[in-house]
């Protein structure tokens, strides 16, 4: 009987550890995917393409804007038009369209967005509609690093091209045109570190943490400072996904408990005009520079509020993601990553024209 019990107690145990051993191994499995299904959506960072160029480059070495017979119907999604970048991206975007038909180029463009910068599934909807319509080609901004790519995919299966511009990252499209997001971060370090003297309190509000552009401008900013400026200690970092209340309410919370705060550096302008509401309520002298140039935020400057931004220029950033879009569809072999200008505004330049400041002129035909 004692044997019988130690056998049975064998089988039992041999079976226990067979569906743990199962157990695990299903569990590395499901865990090996979603790393690679990670891995994948943040392969590709066009702030490091060794091959990427300045869009005057690919002017420079691409010549005119190549001449295409037939009617070129172009259809871009971007983030939602609640956020006056992407309306100012939109009308950068019909504006270069505009200018392509006034050379003789037939280029409509139909620019639509999501209802809300958190609406990833209606923005791939957007996408998949347009890919039903049968667009030329697709100029996508997603709102994270993932919620576009099976639209991409079947896009290019369909082969229409599309063009990732300056947000979130498609690593399926083969080309990219935006700015360099990391130097949005490193040019407002350097600023605030000149501002107050190389040490002191700073804190970094971040946008949406699977946002490539949120991650990298916080992390232009961090090594900035890592490298240049040891004594300024960053004592705060939290996201506040895009939100002008969020932002308002950390940066309340964050002057209260560091009351020898210097500085905040914020990831796009209306987190940054957000943080601006909490200083002014606090009656203290801190520093508040944001991304994206927006018109309020320029106001703001104007009026010695916010202290400086960080402008992309989104309606050339829009004018050139056409202009590429047309060279591909001409058949040129342009790279896949092409660099848009982007300029520190503070009061010095707040009222230099735009032009002025990145020497912009217009493609030739």
């Amino acid at each position: 009987m004692l044997k019988k019990k130690i056998f049975l107690g064998s089988i039992s145990l041999i079976m226990t550890i067979a569906v743990l051993a199962g157990c695990s191994t299903s569990n590395k499995t499901d865990s090996s995917k979603s790393s690679t299904s990670t891995d994948q959506s943040t392969a590709f960072n066009p702030d490091e393409d060794k091959d990427g160029i300045e869009f005057s480059k690919m002017r420079a070495d691409f010549g005119a804007v190549p001449k295409i017979n037939g009617d070129v119907k172009l259809g871009a999604v971007s983030k939602a038009f609640e956020n006056e970048y992407w309306r100012t991206l939109k009308e950068g975007m019909e504006s270069g369209a505009k200018k392509m038909n006034d050379k003789g180029i037939k280029v409509t463009i139909d620019v639509k967005s999501a209802q809300g910068e958190n609406d990833e599934q209606g923005q791939l909807a957007v996408v998949k509609d347009m890919i039903n319509k049968k667009y030329s080609a697709l100029l996508l901004s997603p709102i994270s690093d993932g919620n576009l790519v099976p639209g991409a995919e079947d896009a290019l299966k369909a082969k229409i091209p599309v063009i990732n511009v300056n947000d979130g990252i498609i690593p399926v499209t083969p080309n990219f045109v935006g700015a360099k997001a990391i130097q949005n971060g490193e040019l407002s370090a350097e600023w605030i570190s000149k501002k107050i003297s190389g040490e002191g309190k700073v804190a970094i509000v971040i946008g949406m943490p699977k946002a490539y552009a949120a991650r990298q401008r916080t992390t232009g900013f961090e090594n900035w400072i890592k490298a240049n400026a040891p004594k300024i200690e960053i004592v705060e970092k939290q996201n506040a996904d895009w939100d002008r209340g969020k932002a308002k309410d950390l940066a309340a919370t964050w002057i209260k408990k560091h009351p020898d705060l210097k500085a905040i550096f914020c990831n796009n302008d209306t987190m940054a005009l957000g943080v601006v509401e909490a200083v002014k309520a606090s009656g203290k002298k801190i520093l508040v520079v944001g991304v994206d140039g927006i018109g309020e935020a320029y106001a703001s400057i104007k009026k010695g509020e916010l202290s400086a931004t960080v402008d992309s220029f989104p309606k050339y950033t829009g004018e050139v993601a056409v202009e590429a879009t047309i060279r591909i569809l001409g058949g040129q072999k342009i790279p896949r990553v092409i660099w848009t200008p982007q300029a520190l505004i503070d009061s010095t330049n707040v009222n230099t024209p735009a032009e002025e400041i990145i020497k912009w002129e217009d493609p030739t035909f």
